[in-house]
């Protein structure tokens, strides 16, 4: 299952563009309200989740992804319980997805030290040690995917398609939603 875990003020775009691309490949994506089911994002865009951060089971995760916004990385900095998640699913080598602001998440807690990495311009003094390529959409390093920024979101998404259900899978789903990236 892939997890994304919405907090208020979390970037729409980041969120449902990535969760959109998974579902038609197949993939079971969770959509994760941090305090409840009731998400507002940066731009008043409320979604409902699937579930909360309490109903959601760990070990079920293949991937686990951030979206970015400020006010959504804000939310999760701030919620313990996904701060331990994020750490239990990189010691365990879940896959670990990240956006725009939310890779400085990632980098705070140490994950991406030497690591390469992308993150929104102008939040590369936040990446801590992490080797940021500044200017590339998606970067995979390890169990590791960062993407730039709303911009990305596509080619973010397909390459978590490619990731969990292969290149013929991402390759499907690019012709179906006509992204000519």
């Amino acid at each position: 299952m892939v997890a994304i875990l919405l907090g208020n003020g979390f970037e729409e775009s980041e969120a449902l563009v990535p969760a959109d691309l998974l579902r038609r490949a197949g993939a079971q994506v969770t959509l994760v309200g941090l305090d409840g089911l009731q998400v507002t994002g940066s731009h008043g865009i409320t979604v409902t989740a699937d579930a909360t951060l309490d109903q959601l089971a760990p070990d079920q995760l293949r991937m686990l992804m951030l979206p970015g916004g400020l006010g959504g990385v804000e939310a999760i900095q701030a919620n313990t319980r996904a701060l331990a998640l994020i750490q239990r699913c990189s010691d365990h080598g879940c896959w670990l997805a990240a956006i725009c602001a939310a890779p400085t998440i990632l980098a705070h807690l140490g994950i991406l030290d030497r690591r390469h990495a992308v993150c929104y311009p102008g939040m590369e003094d936040l990446m801590g040690s992490a080797v940021v390529q500044k200017g590339t959409p998606v970067v995979v390093d390890g169990h590791i995917v960062t993407g730039e920024a709303a911009g990305s979101a596509f080619p973010f998404g397909l390459k978590l398609v490619e990731i969990l259900k292969g290149p013929a899978a991402a390759a499907q789903v690019k012709d179906a939603v006509h992204y000519h990236g």
